[in-house]
């Protein structure tokens, strides 16, 4: 079987909608110190190019987490493999991710971090697909809903591979 990507969104789409939500949270947090935790690995693409966009100090940080569960499909249970170097605490922090499907991770995820007592706590994901959302996940910034099938590109990966790509793109199998 092989397989060849499709293009979903270009990587003109996906500059002036990162600009655009870049644009969005520089008015939001205005004369404030933003702290973007980036959801590792698929999100650093597009958190390095909003942290860019955003004209306000900002600072980052990193966090790995695995869901696991049967087969493919998240159980919602987060296991943290890398932690946040920095303390949450009195910081207007802004997690950053590449997608939203389903809300269990996510959901349980932004719980652990509001415990750790930031000031504020936003989502902003580069792309949704509300019509797999199981548990209701209130996201701040979205760049594109798109609909449910496998994408890649920009941090998005099939098996390790494709994130490099500059666009969005759909995995078609022949």
């Amino acid at each position: 079987m092989s397989e060849h990507v499709r293009v979903m969104l270009t990587e003109e789409e996906v500059d002036a909608k990162i600009q655009e939500i870049g644009e969005r949270i520089t008015r939001d947090y205005a004369g404030k110190q933003v702290h973007l935790v980036c959801v590792l690995k698929g999100g650093s693409f597009f958190m390095c190019e909003l942290a860019k966009r955003i004209q306000l100090p900002v600072s980052l940080d990193f966090m790995s987490v695995s869901s696991y569960g049967s087969d493919t499909k998240s159980s919602g249970v987060v296991k943290i493999v890398k932690d946040l170097d920095e303390p949450l605490a009195g910081k207007d922090v802004i997690v950053i991710e590449d997608i939203v499907d389903s809300g269990r991770t996510l959901s349980y995820l932004l719980q652990i971090l509001q415990s750790r007592g930031p000031k504020s706590l936003a989502l902003c994901t580069l792309l949704d697909k509300p019509d797999r959302r199981v548990i209701d996940v209130k996201v701040d910034y979205t760049g594109f809903e798109i609909p449910d099938e496998f994408v890649v590109g920009y941090g998005l990966d099939y098996d390790q591979r494709y994130r490099n790509l500059p666009y969005i793109g759909v995995v078609e199998f022949d």
